[in-house]
C-alpha cells in the first residue's frame, strides 16, 4: 500500500492552494501510446473530471534499447490543489486499471515520490532469427496472442507489445507472475512460434 505523509501535503497544499499543481504518473508498464492512451489515460480524465479535482494534461512513453524496448510510460496530471486525498485518488484510479509495481507520482517542483502499483509483469519474447522460415511464413503472431489471452483467462491482460530486430515482445499484466507464467505454458509447449520464446517477469 503506499504511505502518504500528511503533514507534508498538508503544508504543501495551504502554500499553493490558489495555483493548479502538477504530478507525473511514471507508469512501469511497456505500453504503446495508443494502449496508454486506453488503459490509464481516458479511465484517469473521467475520474478527474467526475470528481472536478483536475485534468490529463498530456503522456508520453519512453523508449529504451532492445529487448525492451519500452521502459515505461508517463502521464502528465494537473491538479486544482495538492492534497493528500487528490493524490490518494489518483493512485486508487491506476491501481484500479492495474497500475504495475514499481510506479510512482512524482511530485513537480519537490521531486517527492509516491510509490504505487499492484500488478506484476510478464514478458513473452519470440525469437525472430532463429526458427525455420516454415515457422514464421506459416504463424500468425494476432492468432499467438489470441491463444495466450486465452490461455491467461482472469490470471492477465495484454497491455503491449514492442518488435525488435531479433525479437517481438508480448507484454502482459496480472496479479501474479507465477500464475500468468504456469497459464501460458501450454503455449509455450504447444505453439511452433514460440519454440524458443523466453519468458521474463517485468514488474
Amino acid at each position: 500500500m503506499f504511505k502518504l505523509k500528511f503533514g507534508f501535503l498538508n503544508r504543501m497544499s495551504r502554500a499553493a492552494a490558489a495555483s493548479p499543481q502538477y504530478v507525473t504518473a511514471r507508469l512501469n508498464s511497456r505500453t504503446q501510446p495508443i494502449d496508454r492512451h486506453k488503459f490509464y489515460e481516458t479511465p484517469l480524465q473521467a475520474l478527474l473530471e467526475s470528481k472536478s479535482i483536475g485534468r490529463v494534461t498530456g503522456g508520453g512513453t519512453q523508449l529504451t534499447d532492445e529487448p525492451a524496448g519500452i521502459a515505461c510510460c508517463d502521464l502528465e496530471i494537473e491538479l486544482n490543489a495538492l492534497s493528500a486525498e487528490s493524490l490518494a485518488q489518483v493512485i486508487v484510479a491506476l491501481d484500479r486499471q492495474g497500475a504495475p509495481k514499481g510506479s510512482k507520482l512524482i511530485l513537480e517542483g519537490s521531486g517527492r515520490e509516491i510509490p504505487f502499483g499492484r500488478n506484476e509483469g510478464l514478458g513473452l519474447f519470440i525469437n525472430g532469427t532463429d526458427l525455420c522460415d516454415e515457422v514464421y511464413e506459416n504463424s500468425d503472431l494476432n492468432q499467438v496472442l489470441a491463444d495466450c489471452e486465452t490461455l491467461l483467462g482472469e490470471e492477465g491482460t495484454y497491455r503491449g507489445y514492442w518488435h525488435g530486430d531479433r525479437e517481438t515482445a508480448l507484454y502482459f499484466y496480472g496479479s501474479g507472475f507465477e500464475a500468468m507464467h504456469k497459464a501460458l505454458k501450454p503455449a509455450l509447449a504447444s505453439i511452433p512460434l514460440l519454440e524458443r520464446a523466453r519468458i521474463e517477469q517485468i514488474a
